[in-house]
């Protein structure tokens, strides 16, 4: 028997009708993020990036060897020009429109597909111009090729003049003004230093090619040009960092030519900082979140680094070198070129190819270890320097122990036994969620950063310390829990200098029993350890009361106005009826572990309050604190009285 769901009484129809298909352009535009990543600042010069790149890849193949780009004096629309071959324009044999008018308007159209105009690019998908064309309200293209000047005009991604002869040109290349559309973004302001830094860090990627930006906002022009490529680059971050080098001269080899397969450039340079930077590139496109080309770098320094100390028996006895301590100091530089990049989403921000981490490997440990062959002096002085810092970080780490172990609040036997713990000891670093019921402490827990979060869950709502004397104070168990986790004391013994952690964050459900539950904790901090509030280490964190599903993107609220604008912004959607579904979250205990690191625990994309009190506001919060958390209830219900028409419905 063939059984049905019930179907709810209002639930709208879902057959055929129900399917939308979204035909040209309409997808960029209906969801631009899946294009640029967004519509906020990042998005809006994702634009111009993709424009950029699309000269980049001309001067890459050898076909340019100049590029301007002007932010024109409205500051909201820009231009790219380029000396290279210029986009066709002759017509298209199946389409039956202009080369350049299909590259503008379709989606998945241009030259880089087959590998035979462009043998190294970064925009391999044929995306990015006709995206650019979609999401601004005019852009006007122009091309210079046999002679001739030829011109075509759109807007919103559709053509609104056809292509046109403009009269005789010399040399080649390519113009696209574009000026972005005020509906998808929040703000179609450029930012003249955004665009310098990015044009800046091209030109180390283009060696040769001479790279201009005009600002025509403040009347500025800018020529960048580095013949040394990323070897400049390398000597200008590791300049900006005001840090001594360990070896003059830097590390640079590569592996390139017809032969290979992924061309690997790379340059390294150790100096005496404490931080380790590597900046990747693929294909003349910065990738800031890295991918296998960063891994591939790393593990190759660390296993070169390893075999020089062990071959050389450099490391003294006692001393553990770790693959930390080898690329502390680091600064390097990676930058590859293969056929068909992979990468994570068109904002290009990562790269997914496999066969690159171990391309890079292989070629950076064999090159190290063959330079610091040739070059004892410089070998020595690296392994000096990696000892110094396997050397520092155990002292440290015994330091830390030590101040540890005779602080007897602090140490880890007399910690509470719910704690869950992070591994690292550095106070600058970590962070403790206090967290509201054992049900959200698992499954903060389990979605947690274990290295540098640690999570002790409390049950119930804590004692009202404001109403309560200081013997209970102290004989209540989840206080004396949280007194002992921080372990820098409480009252007059409160010593800020002994916390165990550099932020308190307190973590409770977005309802009202958990805002009371906070209220609960604060209150506790504000009298026993106000030292910690004055100087910035508690946190309330913000997590999420609704997830709201519109269409195929998912959103989170705070609260029932941040949920209610969402609503209201999907309905005004061009007027289209966008489905939208509301879950309302009971507690964090409901929550994945998963969505509950991505919404709550992720320091990217987290929400934190600091507590703070000001100054010019002691008065008034000691007089709040008494008031709402005392013993007399005639001035809570003086309060409750005053703000009773903002109440929103009571949990039920």
């Amino acid at each position: 028997m063939d059984v049905q769901p019930a179907a709810a009484p209002d639930s709208p129809r879902y057959d055929a009708s129900a399917i939308t298909v979204l035909k040209g352009l309409e997808p960029v535009r209906k969801r631009p993020a899946m294009y640029i990543g967004g519509t906020d600042s990042g998005g809006l010069h994702h634009l111009l990036w993709e424009i950029v790149d699309n000269s980049i890849d001309e001067a890459l193949n050898g076909h340019a060897t100049a590029i301007e780009v002007t932010l024109h004096a409205d500051g909201r629309s820009a231009t790219v020009r380029d000396n290279g071959r210029g986009i066709p324009i002759d017509m298209h044999p199946t389409e039956g429109r202009p080369a350049l008018e299909i590259i503008l308007t379709t989606l998945h159209s241009g030259g880089k597909f087959e590998g035979r105009n462009y043998k190294r690019s970064g925009g391999l998908h044929g995306v990015g111009s006709s995206v650019v064309n979609a999401l601004s309200t005019e852009l006007v293209a122009k091309v210079r090729r046999h002679g001739r000047l030829w011109q075509q005009r759109f807007a919103r991604g559709t053509p609104t003049s056809r292509l046109e002869d403009a009269g005789e040109a010399r040399g080649t290349g390519t113009s696209i003004f574009f000026r972005p559309d005020p509906e998808i973004f929040d703000d179609t302001e450029f930012e003249a230093e955004v665009i310098a830094r990015r044009l800046e860090m091209k030109s180390y990627l283009t060696s040769g090619v001479k790279i201009a930006f005009k600002d025509e906002v403040k009347g500025t022009r800018h020529e960048f040009r580095a013949d040394g490529g990323i070897g400049d680059l390398l000597q200008k971050v590791v300049r900006d960092a005001g840090q001594g080098v360990v070896h003059a001269e830097p590390i640079r080899f590569a592996a390139e030519g017809p032969a290979v397969e992924v061309e690997v450039h790379v340059a390294l340079q150790w100096t005496e900082g404490t931080e380790e930077v590597v900046l990747t590139f693929a294909n003349g496109i910065p990738t800031k979140d890295g991918g296998t080309h960063e891994a591939g770098i790393k593990e190759g320094v660390a296993a070169a680094l390893a075999n020089w100390l062990e071959t050389h028996d450099a490391v003294p006895r006692g001393v553990e070198v770790k693959r930390g301590d080898i690329r502390e100091g680091l600064v390097g530089v990676v930058s590859v070129f293969l056929a068909d990049p992979q990468f994570q989403g068109q904002t290009k921000d990562r790269l997914n190819n496999a066969e690159v981490r171990n391309a890079v490997q292989g070629l950076v440990r064999k090159e190290v270890e063959r330079t610091l062959l040739a070059n004892p002096s410089m070998g020595n002085a690296i392994a000096m320097r990696i000892i110094q810092a396997a050397r520092a970080r155990a002292a440290s780490r015994t330091a830390a122990a030590e101040v540890r172990r005779k602080k007897p609040t602090s140490t880890r036997l007399n910690l509470p036994g719910k704690l869950a713990d992070c591994s690292s000891h550095d106070a600058e670093q970590t962070e403790l969620f206090l967290v509201e019921g054992d049900s959200a402490g698992g499954s903060a827990r389990q979605g947690r950063d274990r290295r540098t979060m640690a999570v002790l869950p409390l049950r119930g709502k804590v004692l009202n310390v404001e109403a309560a004397t200081t013997k209970k104070v102290l004989e209540n168990k989840e206080l004396a829990d949280v007194v002992s986790a921080l372990g820098c004391g409480m009252g007059k013994d409160c010593d800020p200098a002994a916390l165990r952690y550099g932020k308190i964050i307190l973590l409770m459900d977005a309802d009202s029993d958990g805002h009371h539950i906070a209220t609960l904790l604060l209150t506790f901090l504000y009298r026993y350890m106000g030292a910690l509030i004055d100087q910035g280490k508690v946190y309330v964190a913000q997590p999420p009361l609704y997830r709201v599903d519109i269409g195929k993107e998912t959103y989170w609220a705070a609260d029932d106005r941040e949920k209610d604008r969402l609503v209201q912004k999907a309905s005004k959607r061009k007027g289209e009826a966008a489905k939208v579904t509301i879950t309302r979250f009971k507690g964090l205990g409901e929550m994945m572990p998963k969505t509950l690191f991505e919404t709550t625990l992720d320091p990217r994309t987290r929400r934190l309050l600091r507590v703070v009190v000001p100054a010019e506001a002691r008065i008034e919060t000691e007089k709040t604190v008494v008031g709402l958390m005392g013993r007399d209830p005639s001035l809570r219900f003086d309060f409750i009285m005053a703000h009773a028409d903002e109440a929103g419905e009571l949990d039920v």
